[in-house]
């Protein structure tokens, strides 16, 4: 036993540096770093350009004539390591169609306090409805704040689309959409009244007087 301890003791390696060197040593390395150039940072007044595949703020795309592409699966959900989504999915009708499947994500929100950016949830989706855009400026003072909903989430219109709800393509199904077959509305495409966040439908005034019937109708919003 005593010749085992004598040969760990041997073994150990040896400081070879004084004691007072030791300061001198770290005074040296900030005595060096004072001579370097600063790598200070003016943001917010200069916005930092980020790497074309960032993941920033969460987004939910649509397909080119405005319907979501959510499906309301809730795969996100369930593989955000975080727990920092929460989605309801609902059924779609021919009266009221957010999307062209069966189903639609009718709540949709992703908690900023909670997420970590890791993407998982990007990779799970199967019709990439979810996809990441480079905004990182998500501080915010409130927690309530940093709960991002569908509204705020979903991806704006673009020209050739119609807000949801609205029918689907006349003679598509809703493979063709997923195939890239759909390119743009249907000429004459009008939106839904959405019964579920409840729209109703109005009698629009009379251009004609108080007794004159009105000749349409309008969606309230």
């Amino acid at each position: 036993m005593a010749e085992e301890l004598e040969r760990s003791k041997a073994e150990e390696p040896k400081d070879t540096k004084p004691g007072f060197q030791n300061p001198v040593a770290g005074f040296g390395v900030t005595f060096k770093a004072m001579f370097k150039k600063r790598l200070t940072e003016q943001y917010p007044e200069q916005q930092k350009t980020t790497a074309p595949r960032f993941h920033g703020r969460h987004q939910l795309n649509r397909h080119p004539d405005g319907l979501e592409k959510c499906v309301g699966c809730e795969l996100c959900a369930w593989a955000c390591p975080a727990d920092a989504i929460y989605v309801e999915g609902a059924d779609n009708t021919d009266e009221e169609r957010y999307s062209p499947g069966e189903r639609y994500g009718r709540v949709y929100q992703i908690n900023y306090a909670r997420c970590i950016l890791c993407g998982l949830c990007i990779e799970a989706c199967p019709t990439r409805a979810l996809t990441m855009t480079n905004e990182f400026e998500l501080a915010d003072s409130s927690r309530a704040n940093l709960i991002y909903t569908k509204e705020q989430l979903l991806a704006g219109l673009e020209e050739g689309m119609v807000d949801t709800p609205h029918a689907i393509y006349p003679g598509t199904d809703e493979q063709d959409y997923y195939r890239g077959l759909v390119t743009e509305a249907a000429p004459g495409t009008e939106r839904q009244v959405a019964h579920s966040k409840g729209e109703v439908v109005q009698e629009a005034d009379s251009t004609f007087g108080g007794t004159e019937p009105a000749s349409e109708k309008v969606i309230g919003r």
